[in-house]
């Protein structure tokens, strides 16, 4: 599928950017910066950078507590000075805003159990987000077990493992919701807790039924596991705790960034 083709034209830089870089390399890694898991703001800043030089396609800013106010302006400023691409938020909630991001995934949490994070949330931000010039990119979020912070604080009202039939009918009718993405999460460190990222059995449930691109996150720790999630049908994957505790980012990133590329390569 050609997604540059597929899609509305009436699309922002950064929606175009990634269907062109779909359409070039098969498969795309997404780096998330969560500026409160840092030491310190240099330390999320250096870490953004070296992630964007070993072969990241995107970088994420935000997470699911502390992630806002002067901490994520600033944090968020520095990184888009020091990359050369596109730089995003993943918000936590309607205060994870900052002018100095290019765009912000405009999130409804399909399987909450509260409406808030399905359309309250997103009604308190949408004029904020208009304001301030930051372009939406629309995804259908979907939380699996066990979750992580991210299940707890939205509320979900989260899929079983075992139940990729429940996600697959989750991300269809997000898409045809009109989400432009499908993102499932298994919410940060799901190894804590003796669970891995999402099934690879779920992911190709989901890839199965969708034609929207496909987000995988959460519990990615190694090669491994990106193949895994890449040869079920991810056409995006998204990184973050195993490149955030590393201690030599750049390397990390280049390594699965060779994954990406490979596995990319077999669907062009």
């Amino acid at each position: 599928m050609i997604w540059l083709n597929y899609m509305n034209k009436n699309i922002g830089k950064v929606e175009k950017y990634i269907y062109e870089r779909l359409d070039e390399k098969g498969a795309l890694m997404f780096m998330l910066v969560d500026p409160v898991d840092y030491s310190s703001p240099d330390k999320a800043v250096s870490t953004a950078k070296a992630a964007a030089e070993g072969g990241a396609d995107l970088i994420l800013m935000g997470g699911s507590i502390g992630a806002q106010g002067e901490l994520l302006d600033s944090v968020t400023k520095r990184v888009k000075e020091n990359v050369d691409v596109p730089v995003v938020l993943f918000p936590g909630n309607i205060a994870t805003l900052t002018k100095h991001a290019d765009a912000v995934y405009f999130m409804s949490l399909l399987n909450a159990r509260n409406t808030y994070w399905i359309t309250h949330a997103q009604m308190l931000s949408a004029p904020i987000i208009r304001e301030l010039g930051i372009e939406p990119i629309s995804i259908g979020y979907i939380v699996v077990a066990p979750g992580g912070t991210v299940g707890w604080v939205g509320d979900a009202n989260m899929v079983p493992r075992e139940k990729e039939k429940v996600a697959a009918a989750l991300a269809l009718s997000g898409q045809y919701l009109g989400n432009k993405f499908i993102l499932t999460d298994v919410g940060s460190n799901p190894q804590l807790m003796g669970y891995g990222p999402v099934p690879p059995k779920m992911v190709s449930a989901v890839k199965s039924v969708i034609n929207v691109p496909y987000i995988v996150a959460g519990g990615i720790m190694n090669g491994t596991h990106l193949r895994s999630t890449l040869k079920a049908g991810a056409d995006i994957v998204q990184i973050g705790t195993a490149i955030e505790r590393s201690g030599k980012a750049k390397k990390d990133a280049e390594l699965l960034a060779k994954i990406v590329k490979e596995e990319g390569k077999k669907r062009l």
